[in-house]
C-alpha cells in the first residue's frame, strides 16, 4: 500500500505563494492523484486532481491560482499555490484516486 507524506505548508501573507509536496512510498506511475483540503469547522473539499497522463482539473475556487504537477520518476506530486487568500487556510491532503467507474442514471 502506498503511503503519502505531505510537506511544504506554512504561514504566508495574503497574495503569497507556497509549494506543497507529496512524496509517495511507492510507484505512482499510472495512478491518478488529488489534493483535498479541510478548513476548521468545515467539510473536506476537493481542490485539484491530476491523471496518470498529467491532465489536471481544479476546483473553481483555486482555478488560475493553483498548479498541480507530478514527477513520476520521484514518485511525487506538487501543488503550487499562488495569490493565496485567507479562505485557502486549511489542512491540505494528498490523495490517491482510482481510475473511477462510470455511473449513469436513466430517468
Amino acid at each position: 500500500q502506498v503511503q503519502l507524506v505531505e510537506s511544504g505548508g506554512g504561514l504566508v501573507q495574503t497574495g503569497g505563494s507556497l509549494r506543497l509536496s507529496c512524496a509517495a512510498s511507492g510507484n505512482i506511475r499510472g495512478i491518478n492523484m488529488g489534493w483535498h483540503r479541510q478548513a476548521p469547522g468545515k467539510q473536506r473539499e476537493w481542490v485539484a486532481g491530476i491523471t496518470s497522463f498529467g491532465m489536471t482539473n481544479y476546483a473553481d475556487s483555486v482555478k488560475g491560482r493553483f498548479t498541480f504537477s507530478r514527477d513520476n520518476a520521484k514518485n511525487a506530486v506538487y501543488l503550487q499555490m499562488n495569490s493565496l487568500k485567507p479562505e485557502d487556510t486549511a489542512v491540505y491532503y494528498c490523495t490517491l484516486w482510482g481510475q473511477g467507474t462510470q455511473v449513469a442514471v436513466s430517468s
